[in-house]
């Protein structure tokens, strides 16, 4: 039995607790370097598909997950006057092994991180660590790291091998890739979290309007959350601009910048505007991606999920990519006595399939059914929509994002 692995981790989200999680499913330890001075569970919501859960089942936290959330029964899309185009069941309702999951994104950040810390130790997420840099010999890996708080410099680490898993604006990434920019395409984003009875029985995943005309995704993330049966609603608008002003990531929102455009999605089932107005939380993101990258692994450092392959945050896929690369990159660690060679089998593996993924989210992302309708009947309410397209044809449209994004009902037995 060889000497342990020192396996350093720059990051603390989904991507880099999940893999902590599991290298310790192998008997194998690791160190999380996270840039936030502190952990705190912040954000708004986020839907783990039943491959994202899948994979929370094999690391012992799906009843935690489970009970923190909404499981959800359907899939609903909406044109902008409120009438139903398609609809489907989701998750176990579907017939898959696994749930889909609405829950806050701040409590799966804790879940994962209480486990990690209860697990590997307390000491194995180390905060306020921001990487500024790293060089590499044939046997190690010297990170280099400032205090995000002060500026102070850190102490260097020293591992044996390095995993970013520190986002869409890695800091590793970036030593590699030092000209890389993120691709905007003029789509932003606002992201709020509102209280307020259940819609549509509270167990639905909507899709309202297409991003040519405003666009806005709704589902629960909690129930009877004050004990009146009101729900938290997380939703999201996305607008398409030709001025090409970019949102800030993660700032504080104003919904005057795009209420307006909402003000006439009044439904006998839901006032958006209303939903918008009585917000408790409004963020704003930008709609960005990275061309995906010929090479994730130089030498004894990898990539692992948005850090490898930031993609566009439509079809709840980020999350479930960012757990298959934990899973599949801490199964092979285990399996070799070479961790290089174990970086080589997981980018051969995941590379190419994450590569599709990002994209197929921008050419034909799971709500191209709206904007097929929306051209085929012209942006006005219809009387009959068989008459443009059958329900058949929009389910073909359905489940060719999921092949593509690996979640199809035919995959969902694998692992």
């Amino acid at each position: 039995m060889g000497k342990p692995l020192n396996i350093a981790i720059v990051g603390g989200g989904i991507a880099g607790l999940a893999l902590a999680l599991g290298l310790h499913r192998h008997g194998m330890s690791a160190r999380i370097y996270e840039t936030a001075p502190e952990i705190a569970e912040i954000g708004v919501g986020i839907t783990l598909l039943p491959h994202a859960m899948r994979e929370i089942a094999a690391l012992g936290l799906a009843d935690k997950v489970v009970a923190a959330g909404i499981e959800n029964r359907t899939s609903a899309f909406f044109n902008r006057f409120g009438q139903k185009i398609y609809s489907e069941a989701r998750g176990k309702y579907a017939g898959y092994p696994h749930p889909e999951i609405g829950l806050h994104r701040g409590r799966l950040h804790g879940i994962l991180l209480a486990a990690v810390r209860a697990r590997l130790g307390a000491d194995s997420v180390v905060c306020d660590h921001q990487c500024v840099g790293l060089d590499q010999s044939e046997t190690q890996v010297n990170l280099h790291f400032k205090a995000t708080s002060d500026g102070s410099a850190r102490a260097p680490v020293t591992a044996d091998i390095v995993i970013a898993c520190d986002g869409i604006n890695s800091a590793i990434r970036r030593h590699f890739y030092p000209a890389e920019t993120v691709a905007f395409t003029g789509i932003n984003t606002w992201r709020g979290i509102t209280r307020r009875p259940p819609i549509l029985g509270g167990r639905t995943y909507m899709r309202v309007g297409s991003i040519k005309t405003g666009k806005i995704v709704i589902y629960p993330i909690a129930d009877d959350i004050d004990g009146t049966g009101k729900q938290l609603i997380n939703w999201v608008a996305e607008i398409e601009s030709s001025a090409g002003q970019r949102n800030d990531w993660n700032q504080a929102g104003h919904a005057a910048d795009f209420l307006p455009l909402y003000e006439s999605f009044k439904f006998d089932w839901l006032d958006v505007a209303q939903l918008i107005r009585d917000a408790d939380t409004v963020l704003e993101y930008p709609m960005v991606d990275k061309d995906p990258v010929d090479r994730w692994t130089f030498g004894r450092v990898t990539f692992a999920g948005d850090a490898a392959h930031p993609m566009y945050p439509r079809g709840s896929n980020g999350s479930a990519q960012a757990l298959i690369d934990a899973r599949r990159l801490a199964d092979l660690l285990a399996a070799h006595s070479d961790p290089t060679a174990a970086f080589a089998d997981y980018e051969a593996d995941r590379r190419p399939a994450t590569s599709q993924i990002v994209r197929t989210n921008r050419a034909s992302p799971p709500d191209i059914i709206n904007l097929k309708v929306e051209e085929l009947v012209g942006d006005r309410p219809f009387d009959n929509l068989d008459d443009h397209i059958s329900q058949s044809e929009l389910r073909a449209l359905s489940d060719q994002y999921k092949r593509v994004a690996g979640f199809s009902i035919e995959a969902a037995p694998r692992r």
